[in-house]
């Protein structure tokens, strides 16, 4: 049966024997019924493992969970997993996105990509399907060491091992200490450094490459980029180049275009021509849109969070294809490029860190931008080159990110902000139901295994109680009334009243719920209008980062306080106060919101905020979410008069669109430009529309969408 289940995986993958690291993997045991981390290189064939893994709980009736930590990810491995799976005869699902919904329809599906946020909502919403799963695979398990998306991770597979006991699959990068992840989850450790492609790690100074393994290479000139790309171009390979901030990644690509213009043959020129055309259509272009497209007509693009999920998938593929010769990134998103080139280069070792300043970046980081280098099919080795600015940093580089370990992951979730989330959405789903029992589920994490002394964590976890309890998100004996202030806890039962249940379903922190309340209740008493709804959204932390403070903001946000003083739901602290900046920055991010809502372009946007496309809607689905959170709490606290204004609020914001454009938007196919060239044309209701000849709606909207808004009326 496991030899079948191997050979039916290799089968499905075009691969006729498994590989070192594959190997390894089945030999300690794979296919008992034991939990395994795996830490081996990128590229080196944990996903088969993964596939054997989910085979093998399928044919034993069981659902599989596929964790990930991006959706780009996600949706990546929906794909290939559909295309093979189906051919099996099991259904694949993807859910990465309402973090408001049980999705109930994932009952039907055999295996289950998602998120760790989606999965950690969907187990708030208590998933009827939960002890249907047999396997979870938690992909980048090192991430547990990410500040951001590692408590989430590490709190959903300690809420599953409680819940149904599956079987749990870790692939990890090469960490060190992958055996202490194997002891928390008491898996069997599996390590490899095998890789399909042999990688040289090196170190460039004064035009002299020294690399591991050993091997030297000598380039002419003294600008090492473009020595790089001249002597990647001369190999007729790519390159992926990495550095420190989004404006080093547009000007690193448009620099390499005056390298790599005058190289290219007829046909990778029409090729090019016809991607940036491609890429001037996919968005409303923008100044950046038009730099990206100059730069793909040269042969090479940046590849940042400010570009729009759509650029980025376009860039992503012409690079795979040949197409594109050189992208510039930034590290950050590095983990979510599934782009191999033979050649990564890492310029920056440095970047901003919030409190420390200009920081090395982690050992582990580094290894993922160097496990690009390298295509399986394509190439028999990679390289991997960091350039060290003076001697001293070459010599720091080679002792570190060279002949160096990574570092130790280690859990993030002892802090408060991250806590009290959790703690409410363990109550709020009956998880826990005393104090004891919330001390105990924490004991069970990987931050427990790590620290052992919970006496400070538990210390933590009586105060969030002792907040949630103020707040009125939770009460002694289980009272379910919408809003109850709750008695003392003491070592009684703890439970969440009806709005607790509801602001942890919704996936908001609780201090943001609490200023919602407090929000609505001073709607109520004097009235608003829409800027007083966005500067609520604006102060919260899931707003986070807010748009930074120049010098000459602060006349124009007094300006803005006085012209908005009425609708105000918050008022701004005293200059001296601790949390006054944080206020300013909230109400710059409300004007922002003001502007996009009043019909400002994106380029517009761009030049007066810095907010380029892809942050845009990024912020967009953030303001979305939390107009809608805003909403559902004042449903639930029965402020019936303020709904309207509130959906309407979000209606506007989702759109970018006057007040006056709302009916015209309701009509499919119908956006922002659109909805105001019919405006301003005379049409203004959808009983207008019929009044205007076909001919003449085509003229103005073009064939297919004025038949279409036809078909509609």
């Amino acid at each position: 049966m496991e030899s079948q289940l191997v050979e039916q995986v290799l089968k499905l993958n075009g691969f006729d024997s498994l590989n070192p690291a594959q190997t390894a993997a089945v030999d300690s045991g794979l296919l008992e019924d034991r939990n395994m981390v795996v830490a081996a290189p990128t590229a080196s064939g944990k996903t088969l493992l993964s596939e054997v893994a989910i085979l093998d709980a399928m044919k034993k009736g069981k659902k599989a969970i596929y964790i990930v930590p991006l959706r780009a990810l996600a949706s990546e491995k929906y794909q290939d997993f559909k295309e093979k799976f189906q051919q099996l005869g099991f259904r694949v699902a993807i859910s990465i996105g309402d973090l408001d919904s049980s999705d109930q329809w994932l009952a039907n599906y055999d295996v289950i990509i998602v998120t760790s946020e989606k999965m950690d909502s969907l187990l708030r919403h208590n998933i009827s399907w939960a002890g249907d799963v047999g396997l979870v695979i938690a992909d980048e398990i090192h991430l547990l060491n990410d500040p951001d998306r590692g408590p989430t991770l590490e709190i959903v597979l300690t809420r599953l091992r409680q819940l149904c006991n599956p079987r749990i699959l870790g692939l990890s990068a090469t960490i060190s200490n992958y055996q202490e992840l194997s002891e928390w989850l008491d898996a069997l450790p599996v390590r490899s450094d095998y890789r399909p492609v042999k990688l040289y790690t090196g170190v460039y100074f004064e035009n002299e490459i020294s690399f591991h393994p050993e091997r030297e290479l000598k380039l002419d000139f003294e600008e090492p980029i473009t020595d790089l790309i001249n002597h990647t171009l001369n190999k007729k390979k790519q390159i992926l180049l990495f550095v420190s901030t989004r404006r080093s990644a547009e000007a690193v690509a448009e620099n390499s275009g005056k390298v790599i213009k005058s190289r290219l043959d007829r046909k990778e020129n029409s090729e090019l021509e016809k991607l940036t055309g491609e890429i001037l259509h996919l968005e409303q272009p923008t100044r950046q849109c038009r730099k990206l497209a100059d730069c793909i007509r040269s042969g090479t693009a940046f590849h940042h969070a400010g570009l729009t999920n759509r650029q980025r998938s376009a860039i992503e593929k012409a690079f795979r294809d040949g197409i594109i010769k050189i992208i510039s990134a930034t590290p950050t998103l590095a983990a979510g490029i599934n782009m191999p080139a033979y050649r990564v280069v890492i310029r920056d070792l440095k970047r901003f860190n919030r409190g420390r300043g200009m920081d090395y970046i982690p050992i582990l980081e580094i290894q993922q931008m160097a496990g690009r280098a390298g295509r399986p099919k394509y190439d028999s080795e990679g390289e991997s080159i960091l350039i060290a600015k003076n001697r001293a940093e070459a010599k720091y580089a080679w002792d570190r990110y060279i002949r160096g370990e990574s570092e130790d992951i280690s859990s993030k979730l002892g802090v408060e902000p991250i806590l009290r989330t959790h703690v409410l959405a363990l109550i709020a789903s009956g998880v826990v139901t005393a104090r004891q029992e919330l001390y105990d589920f924490f004991a069970k994490t990987f931050y427990a295994h790590q620290y052992r002394e919970l006496s400070e964590l538990n210390r933590k976890l009586d105060n969030i109680i002792s907040m949630l309890r103020d707040f009125r998100f939770i009460t002694a004996g289980g009272n379910d009334s919408p809003f109850t202030a709750a008695s003392n806890l003491g070592d009684g039962d703890l439970g969440p009243t009806r709005i607790g249940r509801r602001v942890s379903e919704l996936y908001i922190d609780p201090i943001t719920a609490d200023a919602f309340i407090k929000s609505l209740e001073a709607a109520e008493r004097k009235g608003t209008n829409e800027f007083g709804y966005l500067q609520v959204i604006s102060d919260t932390i899931e707003m986070a980062p807010k748009l930074s403070l120049r010098k000459n903001d602060f006349t124009a946000l007094n300006e803005v306080l006085a012209e908005e003083e009425k609708n105000l739901l918050k008022f701004p602290p005293s200059p001296w106060d601790l949390d006054y900046d944080s206020y300013m920055r909230s109400l710059k991010t409300a004007v922002f919101f003001r502007e996009w809502i009043e019909e400002s372009t994106e380029d517009q946007l761009l030049e007066n905020f810095g907010v380029t496309p892809g942050e845009l809607r990024v912020r967009l689905s953030n303001a979305d979410w939390l107009l809608y959170s805003l909403q559902e709490l004042g449903l639930l606290l029965n402020h019936k008069n303020l709904l309207k204004d509130i959906r309407k609020t979000r209606l506007r914001v989702k759109y970018g669109i006057s007040g006056e454009l709302i009916n015209l938007i309701k009509l499919k196919g119908i956006g922002r430009v659109k909805a105001r060239r019919m405006y301003s044309s005379g049409i203004k209701t959808i009983g207008d529309i019929r009044k205007v000849p076909g001919e003449s709606l085509k003229r103005l909207l073009g064939s297919k969408t004025a038949e279409d808004v036809l078909k509609q009326i």
